[in-house]
């Protein structure tokens, strides 16, 4: 059995080896990785752990980060201090999570479910509950994106998301338009990237649009009250404002707190 720690403090990284010893005796512990920007490293670049331990918390920001656009391989058991609501998240969603301080019970209890789950474990089933999870958690631990892994010819590479554009959804399919006028397929439906990037600087302009505040040079009155814009790359299509969304997308690129938020 080998194992893949996320933790970025050194005394809470010994304690759960120390418990791992005890509870698990032939596991091995592939790495202790502290920060999120590591762990993506780590997992495109080597096989894929049989159990990731991570802990919420990293160094650089929340581990949720970690999997967002990789293939999510491996099972994962989340070590929180998170508060009541959230944890009722984790229960409802069916994700593990053992709570700080660790106790070595709860850890065997933990490996003898990951035992008994894991001849039915399902990469796709398990993203998914992880997504429900990352969708149910309050505001305040709710990751905004930072960056997306995008595919480029046979290699991925990370595209930090102020490097975005806008995002365009066309027959099902979702393009992310870079400011330097690269376009990638995403995996994402445009509702739920709307969920999870910070709202002040995106907003959901139509059914079809949603645009970084950086991608809009110019808007223009349109017929029945919408607003036609001037977007940054050129967009192939005329890109449209909704008139029931026109007075919360000015008010957005006002700086009016809140604007980004709203149905499309």
């Amino acid at each position: 059995m080998t194992i893949l720690l996320l933790e970025d403090e050194y005394p809470a990284a010994e304690r759960l080896q120390r418990l791992l010893r005890q509870a698990e005796p032939a596991a091995e512990v592939l790495a202790v990785v502290q920060s999120v920007a590591a762990a993506r490293q780590w997992l495109a670049t080597h096989p894929a752990p049989d159990l990731i331990l991570s802990d919420i918390q990293l160094s650089d920001g929340l581990s949720f980060e970690v999997f967002e656009g990789l293939a999510l391989r491996s099972p994962i058991v989340f070590t929180t201090a998170y508060d009541e609501y959230a944890i009722k998240a984790f229960r409802v969603r069916s994700i593990d999570y053992l709570l700080k301080p660790i106790k070595l019970a709860d850890l065997q209890a933990a490996l003898a479910k990951f035992h008994d789950a894991q001849p039915a474990f399902s990469p796709t089933d398990s993203a998914h509950r992880l997504e429900r999870l990352l969708d149910s958690l309050p505001a305040a631990g709710r990751p905004y994106k930072t960056r997306f892994l995008v595919s480029s010819g046979e290699q991925l590479l990370p595209l930090d998301v102020e490097q975005v554009a806008y995002f365009v959804s066309r027959h099902e399919l979702t393009t992310l338009v870079a400011r330097d006028g690269r376009r990638f397929v995403l995996d994402y439906p445009l509702e739920q990237l709307e969920r999870r990037l910070d709202p002040g600087q995106f907003f959901r302009a139509n059914r079809q649009l949603l645009l970084h505040l950086s991608a809009v040079r110019r808007l223009h009155p349109h017929f029945n009250g919408k607003l036609k814009l001037d977007l940054h790359p050129d967009a192939a299509d005329d890109m449209l404002v909704s008139r029931g969304k026109a007075p919360a997308f000015k008010a957005w690129l006002e700086g009016e707190p809140g604007a980004g938020y709203g149905p499309a």
